[in-house]
């Protein structure tokens, strides 16, 4: 497409999503990104504009709210909530109410494309998908866009703009190829997908222009650490040198860690739960969802005025024995560091790793949340995990000893906009540097938290044109392909698996190339499962790589599924060789070339839930 006059990011977060945009017609000389304010329904019948959009669904029963409590400037016959009112109302009427989408859209466990939400809704009950949870919330944004900023050009819809829509930097491809088609069902096409904690990294040089060489130097590895409302996400970006200039490039991300502020909200609520229970009042399963969001709004209370010893929390009664049909506690200081800071930041060692949970037998179906609430030990385990490319990037200076650690630390996410907890990884990372003779790390200044992944993708929006300091990075895992072994067949024991490396640690976004070496032989013409597989710690696998022991350093992940058609080769075995790419917004394609080149054929991803 030619270049739209707008470049747009969207943040479609887990808590909140927001949109933040440059006007490149605009007759500055430096655009500048403006955060857009979103209108919403934040009360019945009541519309206003809103920094963020609370990544919140409500879908109300039949004849629930009065006719056009939830109309919207742009339709006045909505009959389902996005943003503030879904979010405040639908904390009493759980069941309808869908939240965690993103998180839902990244778990392997389950289809992903079926309507499952509100989870634990009654089964006559309205539902919607993952999928389509997400598109609705990109819907709302987009309505709201083409409302403010569109309403007399059609040229400026948000449909006709480039995107950059920002996900977390540990999504694998399915997860991301997932996010790009909930975007694509509302129109929005002109895509390009960029990781959360980059995002961040790129609003913290927009909001210091040329000032940020002075605040990083050669050898600095920076931890950019993102937790916010659903996950924790860790990304390692390092200082380096080209012809005189200061480079960045992304060298390492996490594994997928769903742990963060809904834990956070939810542990407070468990711990007020046991007081009240020790004074005689047991809350059933709704009063506790509604607890957890009351516990929300206490802890953010809390944390903006320091001066607050305590909060109140309320939650509505059952039966008659509730005096004034609620039930009342205070949320306190002390309740907070004791839960908080002990809960999830405690003090470890660099050593430490998260206890894992012992499995279950008979387990309740669920998101996979993390077994340890230990967020320090989450980071202590994967700088563990990546101190080898760390001491690659901190070369020896002045007398300093090669590091193992991070030197400086970004923070993003919500979770941060508390200064005790930023205050309390400090000083965990800052004694790691202590134990290994290092000077303390540098806090690079945070922007608005809620708004810095939308501001910095619009910024790399600008980027990708040619302006500003790109972030080198390409894809934050290597991906694999299991191939079977041909070995004679043992009764009881399927073939060993072999992974064929078919797109490298840090391919760039619109590259391809074939996969050198032996051609392996293709099933057509009925169903068929390939083993697909994806790896953070093995950077240095090029394509074609084979790897026979894998364990340990690859992980699987969803199966590619499909069945490939050959008129008149069904059940046989075709001789192809490899091709991969990673598209220009951001996906993996995977394709299988016949031997003469007159057939080719592209694997499709399974999302349905694993039964195996």
């Amino acid at each position: 497409m030619a270049s739209s006059r707008y470049v747009i990011g969207i943040d479609l977060g887990t808590t909140n999503s927001a949109v933040a945009y440059v006007d490149t017609g605009s007759p500055a000389q430096d655009a500048a990104v403006v955060t857009l304010p979103i209108p919403q329904v934040v009360a019945a019948g009541q519309v206003a504009e809103r920094p963020l959009l609370p990544s919140f669904l409500y879908l109300p029963g039949p004849n629930e709210l009065p006719a056009g409590s939830l109309r919207l400037p742009w339709d006045p016959n909505r009959d389902e909530a996005v943003g503030e009112f879904a979010r405040n109302y639908g904390s009493q009427v759980p069941t309808r109410l869908v939240a965690s989408a993103k998180s839902w859209l990244s778990y392997a466990g389950v289809d992903r494309r079926a309507a499952l939400l509100p989870w634990k809704a009654p089964a006559e009950a309205r539902k919607v998908s993952p999928v389509e949870a997400s598109a609705r919330y990109l819907k709302h944004l987009c309505e709201a866009w083409n409302y403010t900023v569109a309403r007399d050009v059609p040229e400026n819809r948000m449909e006709r703009q480039e995107i950059v829509l920002t996900v977390p930097a540990s999504f694998d491809a399915v997860a991301r190829e997932l996010t790009v088609e909930a975007a694509r069902a509302v129109g929005l096409e002109h895509l390009t997908l960029l990781e959360e904690p980059q995002a961040a990294f790129y609003a913290w040089i927009e909001a210091s222009h040329d000032r940020w060489r002075q605040q990083v130097e050669l050898g600095d590895v920076v931890l950019v650490c993102d937790v916010g409302g659903g996950t924790t996400d860790l990304t390692l970006i390092a200082v380096a040198e080209e012809a005189g200039q200061l480079v960045l490039t992304r060298v390492a991300v996490g594994d997928h860690i769903l742990l963060g502020g809904d834990n956070m909200d939810l542990a407070l609520a468990h711990h007020l739960a046991q007081l009240l229970a020790a004074k005689g009042t047991k809350l059933d399963a709704g009063q506790m969802h509604m607890l957890w969001h009351s516990c929300r709004a206490a802890k953010e209370q809390l944390f903006s005025d320091p001066k607050l010893e305590r909060a109140p929390v309320t939650v509505l009664g059952r039966g008659s024995r509730v005096v004034g049909g609620t039930l009342k506690c205070e949320l306190t200081r002390a309740d907070l560091e004791q839960v908080l800071l002990e809960g999830f930041f405690p003090a470890c060692s660099l050593d430490d790793v998260p206890k894992r949970q012992r499995a279950v037998g008979l387990q309740e179906l669920g998101l996979p949340y993390a077994a340890d609430p230990a967020i320090s030990k989450h980071l202590a385990h994967f700088l563990g995990r990546h101190a080898e490319v760390i001491a690659e990037r901190t070369p020896s200076r002045r007398g300093r000893k090669k590091l193992t650690q991070p030197t400086a630390v970004l923070f993003n996410g919500g979770v941060f906009k508390a200064a005790p907890l930023r205050d309390r990884l400090v000083a965990i990372l800052n004694q790691w540097a202590a134990d290994a003779g290092a000077p303390p790390v540098k806090v690079l200044a945070s922007q608005d938290l809620d708004l810095a992944v939308a501001r910095g993708a619009a910024y790399y929006g600008l980027v990708r044109r040619g302006k500003g300091v790109r972030i080198r990075g390409g894809t934050a895992r290597a991906y694999y392909i299991g191939v079977a072994s041909a070995l004679p067949a043992v009764p009881g024991t399927p073939p060993p698996i072999k992974a064929v490396c078919v797109v490298p640690f840090g391919m760039e976004e619109g590259t391809e190339t074939d996969v050198p070496g032996q051609e392996f032989g293709l099933v057509v013409g009925e169903p068929v499962e390939f083993r697909f597989l994806g790896s953070t710690l093995r950077r240095d696998d090029a394509v074609g790589t084979v790897v026979e022991e894998w364990e340990g350093q690859i992980e699987e992940l969803s199966p590619l599924a499909t069945t490939l058609e050959a008129p008149g080769s069904e059940g046989q075995m075709v001789p192809v060789h490899l091709h991969s790419k990673v598209t220009e917004v951001g996906t993996l394609e995977l394709w299988c070339l016949s031997r003469q080149g007159k057939q080719r054929w592209k694997l499709e991803f399974n999302v349905r839930e694993a039964t195996g």
